[in-house]
């Protein structure tokens, strides 16, 4: 399975709450701070047509915000 990756600013506190998620369900995942990547933020956009963050892709799934029901939806897809 390839890791979960979170989309975020250094501001956000939504995105904490997203990686402390990940980090207490010993979930890994890799972040990516779209503040110091404009190409990523770019990919964020024009897959989402959102500006803000958290955004997680898991798989092949975009998630805007921190929706859990989602997130543990996509997760559990991933692992059966």
């Amino acid at each position: 399975m390839s890791k979960p990756i979170i989309f975020t600013t250094s501001t956000c506190s939504w995105c904490r709450r997203a990686k402390r998620y990940f980090k207490e369900r010993k979930v890994p995942f890799k972040e990516v701070n779209i503040e110091r990547d404009p190409d990523a933020a770019r990919d964020v956009v024009r897959k989402t047509g959102q500006k803000g963050v958290p955004v997680i892709k898991i798989g092949s799934s975009w998630i805007v915000g921190f929706d859990r029901d989602r997130i543990e939806k996509e997760l559990a897809r991933r692992t059966s």
